[in-house]
């Protein structure tokens, strides 16, 4: 444990009256936090194999999310550059500075233009990975890191996710395990992101892209073999 989180914690015991963790209760506690255990999941949430596919989609349309399926990764610049014409959206994109996403074939996209980094005030377009999603609720889950900026995930007004299709789960609980065995340290953010940003706190009218990107779209990568 960090030294700053030590204080942090110490200063919360002297708040509330407590004094150190005596050795016993910081063993029940290590051993509470090893001892993993779902909640109640719903029977959406306990889908398997293609079906947990199809309910992903499903749930992402329902919530204003648009998914494309491509057999490789190496189909997806074209895919989302058909996406882009599609939608008449701006063709110059910011990617995550992400090795996976580097490797793509954007060269073969004569349309497309590439950069790599944390959003600026002018990107319109951003393209990043995905850890996970949920079938459960039709969620992408993200977490920060160096090849992951937080920023890319709110500040353009079309953000669009390439994810595997064997990184989806079935329900919430799920993800964790995926955060806690993913290579390297707990990222500081994760971000769970069900469809388009929107908001009905004005006069319960519903607005799109207030908060966040006006579109979500999923590039999905699906080789038949999950």
């Amino acid at each position: 444990m960090s030294t700053a989180r030590e204080q942090i914690l110490s200063n919360l015991r002297k708040a509330l009256g407590r004094g150190p963790l005596s050795p016993d209760r910081e063993a029940a506690l290590d051993a509470r936090l090893s001892d993993r255990r779902d909640t109640a999941i719903p029977a959406r949430g306990r889908v398997e194999g293609r079906p947990r596919i199809t309910a992903f989609c499903d749930e992402a349309a329902r919530v204003g999310t648009t998914v494309a399926r491509v057999p490789s990764p190496a189909a997806v610049p074209g895919a989302i550059a058909t996406y882009l014409a599609t939608h008449d959206l701006p063709t110059a994109i910011r990617l995550a500075p992400d090795p996976f996403l580097a490797d793509l074939p954007w060269s073969e996209q004569a349309a497309l233009t590439t950069s790599a980094g944390p959003a600026r005030p002018t990107d319109a377009v951003s393209v990043t990975g995905a850890l996970a999603a949920v079938a459960e609720t039709g969620t992408l889950v993200l977490a920060s890191g160096p090849t992951s900026p937080t920023t890319l995930n709110f500040l353009p007004d079309t953000h669009i996710a390439v994810l595997r299709a064997d990184t989806i789960v079935g329900a919430y609980e799920a993800t964790w395990t995926v955060v806690r065995t993913a290579e390297g340290a707990l990222p500081r953010v994760v971000n769970w992101i069900t469809g388009p940003s929107r908001t009905a706190d004005i006069e319960q009218t519903l607005l799109i892209g207030v908060h966040g990107p006006h579109r979500q779209h999923i590039v999905l990568i699906d080789d038949q073999s999950t």
